[in-house]
């Protein structure tokens, strides 16, 4: 029940929101100015609210269940999926063309046999355990993941699908998971590589960047790579067989940070970067001259800042804790979150 609720809730958009919050304080008010409305009638009304608004959710489930979508992306991310949904609204292609999303980060954590059910909870668990992560989102993950998984599964036959992905181990990384849920349909396959796409329509010399991921890249990017690239490079059979093997020899690895070098990905030990975040702090002590107290997301974005690879911030903040833990740094504060402590070399 308490599930239900919270999705109904999570699925309105702001003009529902303050319309039903509007309804319950013209209601509650009603009720303490007295004027014959008691409160076993508010309770009713309420009740009456919610079972309406399950109904009318639910209806316009169905209605956009019809909508005549006529392909599917797939994104790796919240943030580009957002940049991506403006982009194909300004294209007035928003009301054709499905956006199905992982809200994840696949370069860390485990993906030992992510395709199955067990593979979804131990990932969850070693998030849980290990990663500073909202608890709204840690509640809904298992759940969210394993929908996603069936919206991929119940993509329609006749449907192309564009995987958008760059030249990083997360957007690679969930490439190959795709396709080997894919494995048995018969849909066109494309991808848009947004790495390979940057160079030929927006890289200057005269500015020396590089996105690591779809989510650098803006909304009116986005849209002028896809109506250029449009479907982008069809996979051939032969193509989605190898990354299908790909996927099957990734999952059985057990460890949990991947990056990319030389295009492929590469499983590295969780200790990859210890080293170099102790370099970085004691880089900040060496400029100073002492061993003061740092805080801890000044030297977390200083070693983002400088990695060529995207594996978030909060990775790299897990490493910091466990540098304490093992006697490397001392800290000074409480590490619920990064800007919450401070850390020096021991």
């Amino acid at each position: 029940m308490f599930n239900e609720i919270k999705n109904t809730i999570n699925n309105l958009d702001e003009k529902e929101l303050k319309s039903l919050l509007l309804q319950f304080f013209l209601r509650m008010q009603t009720v303490e100015e007295r004027k014959g409305y008691s409160e076993q009638q508010f309770f009713s009304d309420i009740k009456n609210t919610y079972n309406g608004l399950l109904v009318y959710k639910k209806n316009q489930a169905s209605v956009e269940q019809q909508t005549q979508f006529h392909s599917t992306h797939i994104v790796f991310g919240d943030s580009p999926t957002g940049s991506l949904k403006i982009a194909l609204k300004e294209l007035a292609l928003n009301q054709q063309e499905k956006i199905i999303t992982f809200s994840d980060l696949f370069s860390i954590g485990s993906i030992w046999n992510l395709h199955d059910s067990q593979g979804v909870t131990n990932r969850y668990e070693w998030l849980s355990t290990h990663i500073n992560i909202d608890d709204e989102v840690l509640f809904n993950y298992e759940e969210n993941f394993k929908q996603t998984i069936l919206d991929i599964e119940q993509i329609p036959r006749h449907h192309p699908n564009i995987i958008w992905v760059g030249e990083n181990a997360h957007e690679q990384t969930g490439l190959r998971f795709v396709l080997y849920l894919l494995k048995e349909k018969i849909n066109d396959v494309f991808t848009i590589n947004t790495n390979e796409a940057y160079k030929t329509h927006f890289d200057r010399t005269e500015i020396d960047f590089t996105p690591l991921h779809m989510g650098e890249l803006s909304s009116e990017q986005l849209k002028q790579i896809y109506e250029n690239e449009k479907n982008g490079n069809e996979l051939t059979q032969t193509e989605r067989k190898a990354f299908e093997q790909q996927w099957e020899q990734l999952c059985e690895n057990k460890e949990v940070l991947r990056i990319w070098e030389i295009n492929e990905i590469m499983s590295v030990p969780e200790t990859f970067y210890d080293e170099y975040i102790i370099n970085t702090v004691k880089k900040f002590h060496q400029k100073k001259n002492h061993n003061d107290f740092i805080k801890s997301a000044r030297i977390i974005g200083e070693v983002i800042g400088h990695l060529n690879q995207y594996v978030g911030d909060q990775f790299i903040e897990y490493r910091v804790r466990r540098l304490i833990v093992d006697g490397i740094f001392d800290m000074e504060g409480v590490p619920k979150a990064m800007r919450y402590y401070s850390i020096k070399i021991r």
